[in-house]
């Protein structure tokens, strides 16, 4: 029987071994045709899909949606079963705090870049609205094919006060990390793609992928986010099952070898040694380097330039008759503090119970999001002092201050890849590097997409490669 062996049980690691199973599955006879071994360094499977019991209530405190537009985690759940489950946000809209005051999040932008200087005319002083209005009277922006650093094109052509109000707390929500240390063809490649297509300006490139205005938008428009109704991490514990791996928590890879006779040797951080005809490292870019290092040195070097941020997310579960703000969340800007001067620790806010219609209404469930990439800040407290500081933004910024009825924090410690300049041609000589490694195969958030549906392209495709390598050949063993 061949032996498969993926590490990592996130949303990639586990559609791996589902997906395998899918490939190699039952046999005529309705036996097993592999064995797949999933291995997890944390106690529990699902990564960043994380849902917990908050209050009576199931809740997410890992990813909370993923892009409805694109059609891998619909799929995936409906096919798994789950589909009567798909639920979109409710509509209640997003604020952001930008220069300390709370504005609606404007529409008319493409991550944050505008169409048009109406379109951030309640969120930029006067000053920031004349950079933006100006920027389509500055010279053609040309890439030359090339990356550039989001954050210094953009400071260049709008200034700095677009970013740091607008561009930055909306990227932080997705990478927790903001435009300097970002580069523009992996973080917004349709901007780019614009661009490469002619658009003289960033203001005409943002204004291209923008929806033309119709009387009946945005009723009828498509929803852009879902959600699971039990929690997406349902969706984990469903595919594991019906993967049926020898799930292995707790256990972290520490070092991954290839064999002279063909298939892996892999010494575990328990001292164990197991081997396997296959791996799928499905893991953050530090641990992937690291256990390429000998089978796979060019993808090792290239991962080991990925940088990645920590994060935490504190979920509070208050009592059903707290009043929540008429929206779905805030985003909040590096620079923004109390009134009194104090930083804000909090990155962002969710208030779930206005965000989603089946959360119901005998608890009001709100997180808060604390971390950005090189600034620990809050995440250096512990849980307690955590909990107390993002209560204490709360009530700062949304003037909520009820005793929560339960609380629970979960942290990812550098697991949030920084898609840099240069980045897809990084994951490039990563992908093309691992193709010629028999028997082997990568999936994960650092390579095209840190959203869910990303993840479980990266995963299909990993099982895609392995499975053409095998049956094509005994080369992979």
């Amino acid at each position: 029987m061949m032996h498969i062996a993926v590490v990592g049980g996130g949303i990639s690691g586990i559609t791996a071994a589902y997906r395998l199973r899918g490939r190699f599955g039952d046999g005529g006879d309705g036996g097993d045709d592999i064995a797949i071994t999933v291995f997890e360094s944390a106690g529990t499977l699902g990564g960043k899909l994380r849902t917990v019991e908050l209050a009576g209530h199931s809740y997410d405190v890992g990813a909370e949606a993923f892009l409805a537009r694109r059609p891998e985690v619909a799929a995936l759940a409906s096919e798994a079963g789950l589909g009567g489950q798909l639920t979109h946000p409710t509509g209640a809209q997003s604020t952001v705090r930008a220069g300390g005051r709370l504005v609606r999040l404007p529409s008319g932008t493409v991550m944050g870049v505008p169409g048009s200087a109406e379109a951030v005319a309640g969120v930029l002083s006067e000053e920031g609205l004349r950079r933006v209005a100006a920027e389509p009277g500055l010279p053609p922006v040309s890439l030359g094919g090339g990356d550039v650093n989001l954050g210094a094109l953009l400071r260049d052509r709008f200034g700095d006060e677009l970013v740091d109000r607008l561009v930055d707390p909306l990227l932080g929500g997705v990478y927790a990390g903001g435009a300097d240390g970002l580069g523009l063809r992996a973080t917004v490649p349709a901007l780019a793609s614009a661009l490469d297509a002619g658009a003289g300006s960033l203001t005409a490139a943002a204004a291209s992928l923008l929806p033309a205005p119709s009387p009946s938008a945005p009723q009828n428009r498509e929803p852009v986010f879902a959600t699971l109704t039990g929690g997406l991490g349902t969706l984990v514990d469903l595919l594991a099952e019906l993967a049926k791996p020898d799930v292995r928590l707790n256990t972290a890879v520490r070092a991954l070898h290839r064999l002279p006779q063909g298939g892996w040797r892999l010494e575990l951080a328990n001292g164990e040694i197991t081997e396997a005809d296959a791996v799928v490292l499905a893991v953050p870019a530090p641990a992937a380097s690291a256990l390429l290092a000998e089978a796979a040195p060019e993808a090792a070097a290239a991962l080991g330039e990925v940088r990645v941020a920590s994060m935490a997310v504190v979920a509070l579960a208050l009592p059903g008759d707290t009043e929540l703000p008429d929206a779905s969340g805030i985003l909040i800007g590096a620079g923004e503090r109390y009134r009194d001067g104090t930083p804000v620790a909090a990155k962002a806010f969710t208030f779930s119970s206005r965000k989603w219609g089946h959360l119901g209404d005998d608890v009001r469930l709100v997180r808060g999001s604390v971390g950005r990439f090189g600034e620990p800040g809050a995440l250096a407290a512990d849980d307690e002092e955590l909990v107390r500081r993002v209560r204490a933004d709360l009530a700062e910024l949304a003037g909520i201050t009820a005793e929560p009825l339960d609380t629970h924090v979960v942290r990812w410690d550098g697991g949030l890849p920084q898609y840099g300049v240069g980045h897809t041609e990084l994951m490039t000589r990563v992908e093309r590097a691992v193709a010629g490694v028999p028997g082997l195969a990568v999936a994960g958030a650092v390579l095209h997409g840190v959203g869910i549906p990303a993840c479980v392209a990266t995963a299909e495709r990993a099982v895609d490669d392995l499975a053409t390598r095998i049956t094509s050949g005994p080369s992979h063993a």
